[in-house]
């Protein structure tokens, strides 16, 4: 499979800013004033770019004079959203727009997403990218292992296989068993679900003595949590299905913005079609290479419902490739070492350590034995304790609990359940419990990110 930037992608960071400046002039003069959203949010940049004399808005002479513009922030689409029914950033009249989509809700209220015939379009265009990188073309099936609710990012998957020449194979309604046997019945070679789901699969596929590594599936595309980058992960998905393992990373309310590589762990942004800026955790200005940071999004080919400095949430650390690399094929998009470290709102702070779901995940999918398991953080008298269970199939929790306090450096209590007794997830998994009070992560301070 190829791990080289798509023949479509610029072959400089050069020639890609040079693109992505031009879209993003095209994005706003085909925007505004029409966007009432953006309009009011970009009015003060606006008349301060005129008494400047430098010109109308859409008018830049550089990227990097986006970055005193105002961010977007999910709660004001959600917002506007919940007393008027519809998305506040539609650039059009609603009856313009073809799809209705909304967010899987996972951190708060969903939230609506309107797409005109041409974003959709361009919805496609981008899994045009992640289906070049993954190999995936003419001959190919593709299972999408989803329910095919309003949650957009598998209805993209399916269509974008289809416009890839590729044969989509839609799952909805289907038992886990019954989507083990389509697999094999149709010959599928690429399947596309959660990593949890993954997972799931195979322990179904183990209690009814289905052999998945003898399936035609080759690779395996993973998106909507993190797990795709996470070596145990990874490895436990690639080991049971025989397959290679491909990262994927998208929102809704943005695009499909990341994919990865078959060759390893980690997330390139989808550069041509998403302007990245990344703000450093620890101080809000903008992140060196390989600091902790939020990752900011700018829309550039989505005028229906754009998102212009979207605070996504994620934290990554970024990687920008040498000029040297691209020149021996690598691709110029930014890099993100090790994908999605975790959310904003999901890092745990326990007894003042700091604990990304994510490596909860790389410790316990380091153990074949344990099938599945739950952690619960609670407050006793003012101290923080974490519980952990786990359906273990040697039924031995201390080895666990000993590798939990090597790599974290806390005490947890580890107690081992009956299989099949903690939840399973099709969509994203709900595996880790925080019951105490919790303060709302506060907002990081407007920066000015510049490329380091």
């Amino acid at each position: 499979m190829p791990t080289h930037a798509p023949p479509s992608t610029p072959l400089s960071r050069i020639d890609l800013e040079r693109l992505k400046l031009q879209r993003m002039r095209s994005l706003l003069a085909t925007i505004l004033p029409a966007n009432t959203f953006y309009a009011a949010k970009l009015a003060r940049v606006s008349h301060d770019r005129v008494a400047a004399g430098t010109g109308p808005i859409e008018a830049l002479s550089s990227l990097k004079e986006i970055a005193d513009w105002p961010f977007t922030y999910k709660d004001e689409l959600v917002e506007a959203a919940s007393t008027t029914g519809r998305p506040a950033n539609l650039t059009w009249p609603p009856d313009r727009y073809v799809r209705f989509h909304q967010t899987s809700g996972t951190h708060g209220r969903p939230l609506a997403v309107f797409d005109t015939a041409d974003d959709w379009a361009w919805w496609m265009e981008c899994w045009q990218s992640i289906f070049n990188r993954a190999g995936v073309t003419v001959g190919d099936r593709v299972l999408v292992a989803s329910s095919f609710g309003p949650y957009l990012g598998f209805w993209s998957a399916f269509e974008g296989a289809i416009a890839a020449g590729a044969m989509a194979i839609p799952t909805g309604g289907m038992s886990s068993v019954a989507r083990l046997e389509l697999a094999r019945s149709v010959g599928a070679t690429v399947l596309v679900a959660t990593p949890s789901y993954c997972l799931h699969l195979a322990e179904v596929a183990q209690e009814h003595t289905i052999d998945i590594a003898s399936l035609p599936v080759r690779l395996v595309i993973v998106a909507g949590e993190p797990g795709g980058s996470i070596p145990s992960v990874r490895a436990r998905i690639g080991v049971a299905w025989a397959a290679a393992v491909l990262d994927h990373a998208g929102a809704s309310e943005v695009g499909p913005w990341g994919i990865g590589d078959v060759s390893g762990c980690g997330v390139d942004v989808i550069e041509p079609w998403f302007h990245p800026e990344f703000l450093s955790v620890e101080t809000g200005q903008a992140a060196v290479a390989g600091e902790l940071s939020e990752l900011v999004l700018t829309t550039l080919g989505r005028c229906g419902a754009p998102v212009i400095r979207y605070r996504t949430g994620d934290l990554v650390r970024p990687r920008w490739p040498t000029d040297d690399a691209i020149a021996a094929g690598a691709s110029p998009w930014v890099h993100l070492v090790g994908g999605i470290l975790g959310r904003n709102d999901e890092m745990l702070v326990v007894r003042g350590v700091n604990i990304f779901p994510g490596a909860i995940d790389d410790i316990m999918r380091s153990f074949p034995e344990v099938v599945e398991y739950r952690l619960t953080v609670s407050s006793c008298e003012s101290l923080d304790t974490m519980s952990l269970e786990i359906e273990d199939h040697l039924a031995a929790p201390d080895r666990v609990a000993c590798e939990l306090q090597v790599r974290l450096g806390l005490r947890v209590a580890v107690a081992s359940v009956p299989v099949g007794t903690l939840p399973r997830f099709e969509g994203k998994g709900k595996r880790i419990q925080d019951r105490r009070m919790r303060v709302l992560p506060r907002r990081l301070p407007p920066a000015t990110p510049t490329k380091p």
